[in-house]
């Protein structure tokens, strides 16, 4: 391990360079127009693979944007680690608020800047470089490898999900292992332990045939964008909790446990508002700002649109009224479930004047991993050694779908060992990465596979 811990930091300016090359390739996996692109980041990962030693790689075609596949099998006697990471990044919009071009990755002090720097190019590449480290400092790897890395993760994964289910054997191991979130702060580390999951709809309502002049129609004809408005306005209630019947039905709460460690974080409520410029927050009765951002189901309208919306006037009553919402789910409530009930809802207070239709878009069951497995303890021990701190267990509010198809078409747990921050601005303009923490991942992970490899799995 030491060697290849020298070997990482003796290449640390060259590792820096070729995140860059990485970086520089727009696979927008949203945006069809970037399909090429896409597929040509997919190639480069496989190329270096190649460059680095790894025994196999793989190009897989799916229905959408391919799999790059790679492996090395030191020893089929030693553990063996699967890691998951995403090469495909969210599109630059707004591109006016960017400071420097989004795909011409930007160092400014010890931040690189870019589209994907942390999301995910730069946290996945830290496993492709902590490979590298081993492979050529000391031959050999102390566990056996195996990376899966999907190009459609800011698209729902669709694809991912297939190749895990029909993909068994190939994929088999004894652990995943993801760079894919951020720590509590950069004063306190922390791995992810829970996630909670997705479940993402569009809903539309049609009222009359064509959208009508609201002087010689308004006052008569139901308009869809009023009813959805007050839809929507009633999906909340005083104490900001979700009115869909049985919505709570299946949640697991928190643990006295778990609420006093939460407690116990230096969550700056006062400075978290700070960040967002905003005088208040609107939270779920009794649970704190952090409780509600990690371990909380929630509803939130992503989008509303219908009728007019350009330059000056246009008196048109609409026709339809849109809106796309996003529900973060928590264990043990299940997608399909919850989309059944919000439907149920939906149809049962869209008025009679109008037709309601819903499209399921995509979605992501909530996971949680037992903090004590002796892969959660490895990378507590290898991220101690590296941040100088224990680390603390914590939830993270976001959803990362392929975690748990792996949870539940292979029975693997994944561990969420990830070096990113809030202040990152993952999917926002002007998308960093510290440098300092890109390096120290890749430290992370080195000691990761050795502390592994050591344990009884």
């Amino acid at each position: 391990m030491n060697t290849a811990l020298s070997y990482a930091q003796e290449h640390s300016d060259r590792f820096v360079g070729e995140l860059k090359e990485l970086l520089r390739i727009p696979s927008v996996s949203t945006d069809s127009a970037y399909a090429d692109e896409v597929r040509r980041a997919a190639h480069w990962l496989t190329d270096h693979f190649d460059a680095i030693g790894m025994e196999t790689t793989d190009i897989i075609e799916t229905d959408g944007h391919p799999i790059v596949y790679a492996e090395h099998i030191t020893d089929p006697a030693k553990p063996t680690v699967v890691v998951y990471g995403h090469y495909d990044v969210q599109p630059p919009d707004p591109l006016e608020e960017w400071e420097t071009d989004p795909f011409e990755p930007t160092q400014r002090g010890d931040r690189l800047y870019a589209r994907g720097a942390c999301d995910d190019k730069g946290q996945m590449f830290m496993q492709v470089k902590a490979a590298e480290a081993y492979l050529s400092a000391e031959g050999e790897l102390p566990v056996n490898l195996k990376y899966v890395l999907e190009g459609e993760e800011e698209t729902g994964s669709m694809a991912i999900e297939k190749y895990i289910k029909s993909n068994g054997e190939r994929l088999d191991g004894d652990v995943v292992l993801i760079s894919d979130t951020a720590m509590f702060s950069e004063e306190t580390p922390s791995i992810t332990y829970g996630l909670r999951g997705l479940a993402y709809a569009e809903i539309t309502l049609r009222g009359p045939n064509r959208d009508l002049h609201s002087g010689n129609y308004g006052g008569a004809v139901d308009n869809p964008c009023n009813a959805l408005s007050r839809i929507i306005a009633g999906l909340h209630d005083e104490d900001h909790r979700i009115t869909i019947p049985g919505f709570y039905d299946d949640v697991r709460d928190l643990t006295e446990n778990e609420r006093e460690t939460y407690a116990q974080l230096p969550f700056d409520e006062e400075a978290w508002m700070d960040t967002l410029d905003i005088d208040d927050v609107r939270t779920e009765g009794e649970y704190t700002i952090f409780e509600c951002l990690t371990a909380r189901p929630t509803l939130d309208v992503n989008g509303i649109w219908g009728g007019y919306t350009g330059e000056g006037a246009k008196t048109v009553l609409p026709s339809k009224a849109h809106a796309k919402l996003s529900m973060r789910l928590v264990p043990e409530q299940s997608v399909p479930d919850i989309y059944d009930k919000l439907e149920a809802h939906l149809e049962a207070e869209a008025p009679d004047t109008m037709e309601l239709s819903m499209r399921r878009l995509h979605g992501g069951d909530p996971v949680l991993v037992d903090p004590s497995i002796p892969a959660m303890q490895s990378a507590k021990h290898a991220m101690a050694e590296v941040r100088g701190k224990e680390p603390v267990f914590v939830r993270n509010g976001g959803t990362i779908p392929v975690v748990a198809d792996f949870q539940q078409h292979m029975g693997l747990d994944s561990v969420l060992m990830g070096f990113g921050l809030d202040s990152d601005a993952i999917h926002s303009p002007n998308e960093s990465f510290g440098l300092d923490r890109f390096h120290q991942g890749i430290q992370a992970i080195i000691r990761f596979h050795d502390h592994y490899a050591e344990m009884e799995v």
